[in-house]
């Protein structure tokens, strides 16, 4: 866009690097977080030699404040992208089914992290309990803590899959801004492809 200022002409950009950058790094950090504690946090109970969840339960504790600190900025960024992008939701064939998607995705990654987080408060508040590692129960691991090691056992690769989906989202939706693509799904939406 193009602005006339005192007698001169500026050049004006209308970027959004502060919502990406919070959306990016925020969504970065929460897929990072759940995929290291899958791979490796949830198997250090068997490694310490102690067979309780005391240490993963301390890693837990310690990681949720920056989780929920990174899934709050993701939301924020995202939020201000869309609002930003709110014309081409409109304008733009393809975009607003893709946001759509995003935001579903999105719905179901939070709703995952939230009810493992639930899950885990079971682990997290039997940390003497018998365990082989977080997600797996001993014959000697009370039931209730058992059950809840199960679901985790589930739920420690929901949440990365999830997440990784919505990374692939934010890479469809970057190329859905390319000159190329915006004209293409402005003509489609025109001529009702």
């Amino acid at each position: 866009m193009v602005r006339h200022l005192g007698g001169y002409w500026f050049a004006v950009t209308n970027t959004n690097t502060f919502a990406r950058s919070l959306s990016d790094v925020g969504l970065a950090a929460w897929f990072g977080g759940t995929l290291a504690n899958a791979v490796s946090l949830n198997k250090a109970a068997a490694s310490t030699g102690s067979g309780t969840a005391a240490a993963v339960a301390a890693g837990w504790k310690a990681w949720t404040p920056f989780n929920l600190a990174a899934i709050g900025a993701h939301v924020v960024g995202a939020t201000g992208v869309t609002f930003a992008n709110k014309g081409r939701l409109v304008g733009q064939q393809g975009v607003a089914t893709v946001s759509i998607t995003r935001t579903g995705v999105l719905v179901a990654a939070l709703g995952a992290t939230a009810y493992s987080r639930l899950i885990g408060q079971r682990v997290i508040a039997n940390p003497s309990e018998p365990v082989t590692d977080a997600t797996t129960p001993t014959a000697n691991t009370d039931p209730s803590v058992a059950k809840a090691q199960r679901q985790l056992n589930l739920l420690q690769w929901v949440v990365p899959a999830l997440t990784g989906v919505m990374l692939i989202l934010n890479a469809l939706q970057g190329e859905q801004q390319r000159p190329t693509s915006v004209a293409r799904g402005l003509v489609d939406r025109i001529v009702g492809n």
